[in-house]
């Protein structure tokens, strides 16, 4: 397995008290976002069952906030984190907005985020991702960037190429509604909006072991996880309709159509 990834760039004072100051800052940040996401708007999550309490759990999302990491995070394992904190979700982050400051960047290290430098090209926070990964949970948004209009745009291969070095769970997640609450250029969060989660059936890539890697492979796994992301957010907007009941919906987040 290797050593597990912690962040490379801070010295030893930071890593002996990280234990302690990522779990109290986690915590701390999920209560004062909780109250925004569960409180001051209101969420409704589908599908929490479907989301493994292991290490090696790959949360692939829909991307349209910069908060959206915490909305899943928190869904998916406040509670059992209390206990086991190494289900706090890792995430990838903009250099240009979570470490632009010494402030920010202890924060978001605090955060177990990973500095994704401009441009998203970036291999360093690649192999950072990789070994994050193998010691704990990650949440990834395979398109890249935030959605300008909450729609999914096109994925990009960086999250396949993690699928395909750690063959990890990997969980469809689709959100909407929390780009109303906080769109591109906005500073604070909109209050009571109506936010919804859902999370599917864990995606079985076993198929491509033993298959030579390549970037075109991992280009595939991430139009197929766009592909699942585009049917429930599709069917998460039905539901919001009412052109569709719960178990409906909670047969397209199981792809029980595929067997049909």
């Amino acid at each position: 397995m290797g050593e597990p990834y912690r962040a490379d760039y801070r010295g030893p004072v930071f890593h002996f008290f990280w234990p302690f100051t990522r779990y109290l800052t986690v915590h701390f940040t999920v209560l004062l976002l909780g109250l925004v996401f569960y409180v001051l708007n209101r969420a409704t999550v589908i599908g929490r069952g479907n989301v493994p309490r292991k290490r090696n759990t790959l949360l692939l999302s829909n991307h349209q906030t910069m908060i959206d990491g915490f909305l899943v995070g928190t869904a998916a394992y406040l509670g059992p984190s209390l206990l086991r904190p190494y289900l706090i979700p890792w995430s990838p982050a903009a250099e240009e907005n979570f470490f632009k400051n010494p402030f920010r960047a202890w924060w978001a290290d605090n955060w177990k985020c990973i500095p994704i430098k401009a441009g998203r090209r970036d291999s360093r926070a690649l192999h950072r991702m990789i070994r994050a990964l193998r010691g704990g949970t990650m949440i990834l948004f395979p398109e890249g960037t935030r959605s300008r209009d909450g729609e999914i745009r096109d994925g990009r291969p960086g999250a396949g190429l993690v699928v395909r070095a750690n063959q990890p769970m990997v969980v469809p997640v689709t959100m909407d509604g929390l780009y109303d609450v906080l769109p591109v250029g906005a500073t604070f969060p909109r209050l009571f909006k109506h936010i919804w989660l859902a999370f599917g059936k864990p995606i079985d890539y076993s198929d491509y072991v033993g298959r030579p890697r390549s970037k075109e492979e991992a280009q595939e796994i991430a139009d197929d996880v766009i592909g699942i992301l585009r049917k429930q957010l599709a069917g998460l907007r039905q539901l919001q309709a009412g052109e569709i009941d719960r178990k409906t919906f909670e047969r397209i987040l199981n792809r029980e159509e595929e067997h049909l």
